[in-house]
């Protein structure tokens, strides 16, 4: 007997678990407020720099979590069950659809508090929740 995989023909359904699990993995989502800050980051990205959404769920210069020696990598795996989980896919199809308002004022960039890259040291930030400082 021979198989075939059948794939889903919605191809942004991909792009929401691929971004939900980076929301995941960069917020632990601890609370709504701090998914919904990160998601709106992510959609400010989308508009402001005209990136694809599929290429920001690519950016592992953006998200340490893509990188396989940060903390957060092993998130990414996390169970598609998880009930944070469905909240992130929640909140970033959300996003994805326009729905979500603007909690950090336009950022398109962040750090978590446990870290202090060189380009943060002369910005200001303009939004905190949690441990992460958003910047424009």
């Amino acid at each position: 007997m021979q198989f075939t995989l059948i794939q889903n023909p919605d191809e942004t359904q991909s792009v929401v678990y691929k971004l939900a699990r980076i929301v995941f993995a960069e917020t632990m989502a601890t609370s709504l407020p701090i998914t919904e800050a990160f998601a709106s980051m992510i959609y400010n990205l989308h508009v402001k720099r005209g990136k694809s959404f599929d290429d920001i769920a690519n950016d592992s210069e953006l998200f340490d979590s893509l990188n396989s020696k940060s903390l957060r990598h092993e998130y990414l795996n996390v169970n598609a069950d998880d009930k944070k989980f469905q909240m992130c896919l929640r909140v970033v199809q959300k996003m994805i659809n326009g729905n979500l308002p603007d909690s950090v004022f336009g950022a398109t960039t962040f750090h978590h508090t446990d870290v202090m890259p060189k380009w943060a040291v002369a910005r200001g930030y303009i939004a905190e929740y949690g441990d992460m400082l958003f910047y424009l």
